[in-house]
């Protein structure tokens, strides 16, 4: 008896890994997820990388050039070390630099509209690899996360949803009608079922690095704070306020210095924010939290002069926003269109023209007598026929 009920619990316990392992299987496989979430770190890093480069242009031989102090010679024996790699280092022709500037500017573009997203993401990740290589010391933490999620966003579906190449699949023609056609041999059937698993099984991968990648930014960040003595007495945000470097608007921060409890609550809240992020991701908790970090980076980007490390850092917390979500911000949008077009007045008519009748001048007689309606004193000012 000890024996059977031993192996009925050892079979129970077999079916429930057995169905946990085809919830995987399926949650892996099965259909793509958060679309639009990677449609929208496309988007965004697609412009925050093009503006980027646009605000660079006028210091791009000083930064990346043959012009910059860290010279393609020293580039070079850097490459050798680290074993980076440069597209920008294959020359040291000036003409080439231009060239490889004004390619980087066109891929960014139409990697940020989604036109040919496969092959654009690619060369995104080239661009971003090779600028970021070639003035690796110049480079901050805002930089390093574009450069892996741009890595990233290669193993993504991110051109299914908000882009060129959706929008030429929505219009184009289908000549077999709605239901399209099935592949005529079992061969082909077969390669196109292994080619769709695998597609969605990389796309789903490269999501869930994604969010991981944030989930341990954001928990080592916080971690790193609490080891800090600074940090533990509230007086960390005081100090990096009062630093040079990060003083864009010295009013600004000296008027913000000056509340030394809100700073202190604003630090302590910083700290509790990042430890607990990985742990509010599950409920409902996590939309204040990401609410908050919202502002908090907002707060970076305006006091420590950091925009572009708040911004990469706030498209990265959009992967945590439910496809639903962004389904539902296109229906708000519409809703909240016609209600502002129904509190303006009809074009072409005037405030309050359907109570004033239309006037005509001293002697015009023939405008009374088209209107069809007669105008107070118009006898006196109309000659009559004899």
């Amino acid at each position: 008896m000890h024996d059977e009920a031993q192996g009925k619990t050892l079979s129970s316990a077999d079916r429930w890994l057995a169905d946990r392992i085809t919830a995987m299987w399926n949650l892996l496989t099965g259909r793509p997820v958060s679309l639009y979430a990677a449609s929208v770190l496309r988007i965004g890093y697609g412009l925050l990388y093009l503006i980027f480069l646009l605000r660079e242009f006028p210091h791009r031989d000083e930064i990346w050039g043959p012009g910059s102090p860290w010279t393609p010679a020293l580039a070079h024996e850097l490459y050798e070390q680290t074993g980076w790699f440069s597209i920008l280092g294959l020359s040291d022709s000036r003409a080439y630099f231009e060239l490889c500037y004004v390619l980087a500017l066109v891929t960014s573009a139409l990697f940020m509209l989604g036109w040919r997203t496969r092959v654009m993401s690619v060369l995104f990740a080239v661009v971003v690899t090779s600028f970021h290589a070639r003035a690796i010391f110049m480079t901050d933490g805002g930089d390093n996360l574009i450069l892996l999620m741009a890595l990233y966003l290669v193993l993504t579906a991110c051109g299914r949803r908000w882009s060129l190449d959706a929008r030429r699949n929505r219009l184009k023609p289908d000549p077999a009608g709605d239901t399209p056609q099935p592949p005529k041999s079992l061969r082909a059937r077969q390669l196109r079922d292994a080619r769709t698993t695998l597609v969605t099984a990389v796309h789903n991968c490269g999501m869930l690095v994604i969010a991981a990648q944030v989930c341990l930014l954001y928990g080592s960040a916080g971690l790193y704070k609490v080891q800090g003595p600074s940090w533990g007495s509230g007086t960390a945000l005081h100090y990096a306020l009062n630093l040079e470097l990060f003083r864009p608007w010295p009013a600004l921060s000296h008027f913000v210095d000056e509340h030394t409890l809100v700073i202190a609550i604003v630090g302590y809240l910083t700290v509790l924010l990042q430890v607990a992020f990985p742990f509010v991701l599950f409920g409902r908790l996590k939309y204040p939290v990401l609410t908050l970090l919202l502002g908090m980076h907002i707060g970076i980007a305006v006091l420590l002069g950091l925009p572009l490390f708040s911004g990469a850092m706030i498209i990265a917390d959009a992967v945590f926003l439910p496809d639903r979500f962004y389904t539902f911000l296109p229906r708000l949008c519409r809703r909240l269109l016609p209600r502002a077009d129904s509190r303006r007045p009809a074009p072409g008519r005037a405030q309050g023209s359907g109570t004033v009748p239309a006037q005509g001048g001293p002697g015009d007689a023939v405008g009374s007598q088209q209107s069809g309606s007669k105008q107070p004193g118009s006898e006196h000012r109309v000659p009559q026929a004899p």
